[in-house]
């Protein structure tokens, strides 16, 4: 606070002293995208910022959300609603690019012929109506990932991760020219980076992100094992005068690492905010909720050593729990959702899993229609990403006859964990590596009336179940929580939904909630 008095002495001994209050600065809480939101990409377009992520095994394919401050997001829509042909799955990390109006995206995918993964692109001009794939655009030996592409004195360059599965031979990140128009590589490749298996980078290098400032070329790349409970993935840095190279580590490096809070941090892009401020969108995992609620979209600053010319994380080497806005406006969390389907409503919330078809489901009169197409243990299934580890989700059904209608948490087709009722019974059950357990199972009168059924979650890993009826109290299907612990998959978390098993009825779903704590 700054004090200021003004005038002569006559002044100063009648006029008391004003405090001028200098404005607070802003500040926000990763994440600014909550939930799983891997290997993040971002790009500014004017004032506006666009993000895409991993969507791994689930529909619709990469989800891409916009904002203005980089600090509240908002859903967009996927890239692809229909998947592109030669996919099948792995559906990872996702690069934005833009250059004279259109929109591309370099993705990476497992192609249905041979089950291995490459890198397609697609474009559009409207990010609101999806993209026109254009397939394929690198295949190398066994596997090709995590494009990036940057322009540079009018000619355009992509890098990938290389070698990843081909035994006896270190990672590698190359490089090769575009066409003008992005769609094909017409240069020889080279390599930029190769991992070094004496350091922190043992376990690989990927997920480069590369700009360019001065002089330099810029590379933020992610080192070790990315996913899971076992992750070890940390931040490294490196730069060229030439984007061919050669390519000069930092030797600091590693730059960004885990601490109790955040876990794993790597793989993003870096953008520039419109007063120059330099921001990494990368993921990591919540170090409370850790792979229950996935690897989430958090933000970490760069800011710059005038001598050395190379970049620092502004808050050490972690990720911050909160800093510094971008901008002045305030963030905003809201997570919860509630959804009563007797009023009109959107449905881009909905996930599903890609190994499958896509689940049947329609609107009207008043509730969500869910048809059984599935031939699993656990049904067809409609979810919803977990946006932290700590939650209830409730959901109001009209039992059927030989139709179970479940709550669910769902790691995949093979490992779930659900609470439903058909008429005349409710059911606490479990499906572990393909093999449908029931835990628990009781009675009840036979009755069309609605019956509510709720779920509260602890870390993302331990679960009550209940159910009530109008007018009762909510009752417990068992007194002790129930451990998900096998629930989460390599390199993604489990989703929260309803699922339809049984017979090959439709369910009849009167509304859902999600409350967070």
């Amino acid at each position: 606070m700054k004090f200021v008095c003004i005038g002569l002495l006559f002044t100063l001994f009648f006029t008391p002293c004003h405090a001028q209050k200098t404005a607070p600065t802003a500040t926000y809480r990763n994440p600014v995208i909550a939930g799983d939101f891997a290997d993040p990409s971002v790009i500014r377009v004017g004032d506006t910022y666009y993000a895409v992520g991993t969507s791994s095994e689930w529909g619709p394919a990469y989800p891409i959300y916009t904002s203005r401050d980089l600090v509240n997001w908002s859903y967009v829509g996927p890239v692809f609603s229909k998947l592109p042909d030669w996919t099948m799955g792995s559906y990872w990390a996702p690069e934005l690019f833009h250059r004279n109006g259109t929109f591309y995206v370099y993705y990476t995918a497992r192609r249905k012929s041979d089950k291995r993964s490459f890198i397609g692109v697609a474009t559009t001009r409207d990010l609101t109506k999806g993209f026109t794939d254009h397939g394929v655009i690198i295949e190398w030996t066994s596997e090709a990932i995590d494009a990036f592409v940057i322009e540079d004195q009018g000619k355009l360059y992509i890098s990938w991760k290389a070698y990843g599965l081909d035994k006896g031979k270190s990672i590698e990140l190359l490089g090769a020219e575009l066409a003008q128009d992005g769609l094909k590589v017409i240069g020889k490749e080279f390599t930029m980076l190769t991992a070094d298996r004496n350091n922190w980078e043992a376990g690989g290098a990927e997920g480069q992100a590369l700009f360019k400032r001065g002089k330099y070329f810029y590379m933020l790349y992610s080192g070790n094992a990315c996913c899971g409970e076992r992750c070890n993935y940390q931040v490294g840095l490196a730069r060229a005068e030439k984007f061919q190279g050669p390519w000069e580590k930092f030797a600091g490096n590693p730059v960004l690492v885990s601490d109790d809070t955040w876990k794993c941090p790597g793989h993003g892009t870096v953008v520039t905010t419109p007063d120059n401020r330099y921001f990494y969108l990368h993921h990591a995992y919540n170090g409370t909720d850790f792979t229950f609620a996935g690897r989430q979209g958090v933000l970490s600053e760069l800011v710059w050593d005038e001598k050395t010319q190379w970049p620092v994380f502004r808050y050490g080497t972690a990720v911050p729990a909160q800093a510094e806005s971008p901008s002045k406006t305030a963030q905003k969390k809201e997570l919860n959702l509630a959804v009563d389907f007797a009023k009109p409503v959107t449905d881009d919330f909905w996930v599903w899993d890609v190994s499958l078809p896509k689940p049947e489901f329609t609107v009207g009169n008043g509730s969500l229609k869910l048809t059984n197409t599935a031939t699993n243990a656990t049904g067809s299934f409609l979810g919803m990403v977990i946006k932290k580890g700590n939650f209830t989700f409730s959901t109001t059904v009209e039992p059927q006859s030989d139709l179970l209608q479940s709550i669910t948490l769902y790691g995949d087709a093979a490992n779930a964990l659900g609470f439903g009722v058909r008429r005349g019974a409710i059911e606490l059950w479990q499906v572990k590596d393909g093999v449908r357990t029931v835990i628990q199972s009781k009675s009840l009168p036979e009755s069309t009336s609605p019956v509510r059924l709720q779920v509260r979650s602890r870390v993302g890993q331990f679960y009550d179940f209940s159910w009530s009826v109008a007018g009762s109290k909510p009752e417990s299907i068992i007194q002790s929580p129930v451990n998900g612990s096998y629930l989460p998959r390599w390199d993604r978390a489990p989703r929260i939904g309803l699922s339809v098993s049984g017979s090959n009825g439709q369910g009849s779903v009167k509304s859902v909630t999600i409350q967070y704590e």
